[in-house]
């Protein structure tokens, strides 16, 4: 059994020794050239959702909708929280432009190495903004309803009539909590296969550039 091991031991060794194989010259142009796809693809996808979600806003972004969040004293704070939004993103997506600038004008893998890393760190940085940006938001929202919508103004006074106050805003405060992270993990998941992906190529290519440079 021990003979028959070393026999395919040593087989697979020939075979290996047969492969031909790729010079640092070689390796390093292709690894190059994925490298500044996947950027480029992180940075044409950055502009899309930013036209989708803009969209969005804009659509729904009528007279009736700057009533509403007048009457909840929340339009000012949320008008100042979109322009800060809109502000970061755009800082964003300049900031995938340049790095993918930067991998196609590249002209060393040290260099190459170094950029793929500030490329997961922008987006790592990237999805972490959303996350926060929409939890401001939720608070925001949740304090308008309650406080000043006809809605919620009842479910306050009629938890302070039943002397329960304390434990309809300890209820609140839990649905709340527990709504505002069920939506933040499916949002993370979104980003996860939406950059994941790319972002697990561009990990290999890191590697195989490690490689080399050892």
């Amino acid at each position: 059994m021990l003979d028959e091991l070393e026999l395919l031991k040593k087989d697979w060794q020939k075979r290996e020794a047969d492969l031909p194989k790729l010079s640092y010259g070689q390796i390093y142009p292709m690894t190059k050239k994925k490298s500044s796809s996947i950027v480029k693809w992180i940075f044409y996808i950055s502009i899309i959702e930013f036209v989708f979600w803009a969209g969005i806003n804009i659509i729904f972004s009528g007279p009736e909708t700057m009533d509403e969040l007048k009457a909840m004293h929340i339009y000012k704070v949320v008008m100042v929280l979109n322009a800060v939004n809109y502000a970061i993103i755009f800082y964003f997506i300049y900031k995938f432009y340049t790095n993918y600038r930067k991998i196609s004008f590249t002209d060393s893998s040290k260099n190459l190495m170094r950029t793929i890393l500030k490329v997961k760190r922008t987006v790592t940085q990237y999805v972490w903004f959303n996350l926060i940006i929409f939890t401001i938001s939720a608070i925001i929202y949740a304090y308008g309803v309650l406080l000043y919508t006809p809605e919620g103004q009842e479910l306050v006074e009629a938890a302070a009539q039943d002397g329960d106050s304390t434990e309809f805003w300890a209820l609140i405060i839990i649905v709340s909590i527990a709504v505002t992270t069920a939506v933040l993990i499916i949002i993370w998941l979104f980003y996860k296969l939406l950059y994941g992906i790319l972002l697990k190529k561009l990990r290999k290519n890191y590697n195989d550039l490690k490689r080399l440079e050892v």
